[in-house]
């Protein structure tokens, strides 16, 4: 088995930054590409970044394009979303997802392992 845990949630006033990170656990070869998406409750779970295995491509979403940076560290078996300039219509639930495919897509179907998901509130 894998295990995904995010960790770095919080709150934050609008324009501030926070960073999220993602531990792999377990079998860490069933996880190559890495993405993070977010959802509110009665909503669809949307993209927000992904990186290839070997971190050499990225990926991100219109949304939060320029303020949203996404990282891996193999070595520790960790991945990060560094979120800057944050705004209110961030506020959702942060998951991250892996896949053993080398590349990230924006599809939730492409992934195979799911963490739990960390809370990330903005106030205005």
């Amino acid at each position: 088995q894998v295990t995904l845990v995010e960790s770095g949630g919080g709150l934050v006033q609008a324009g501030g930054s926070l960073r999220l990170s993602c531990a792999i656990s377990g079998r860490t070869d069933y996880v190559a590409a890495m993405a993070w998406f977010r959802q509110s409750a009665g909503k669809e779970r949307e993209f927000v970044s992904g990186i290839s295995y070997n971190g050499g491509y990225t990926d991100v979403a219109e949304s939060v394009k320029g303020r949203f940076f996404v990282s891996r560290d193999n070595a520790k078996n960790e991945a990060y979303l560094e979120m800057d300039i944050l705004k209110p219509e961030d506020t959702d639930v942060y998951y991250c997802a892996g896949d053993a495919r080398a590349y990230p897509t924006q599809s939730e179907e492409g992934y195979t392992t799911w963490g739990q998901g960390t809370q990330v509130t903005v106030s205005s």
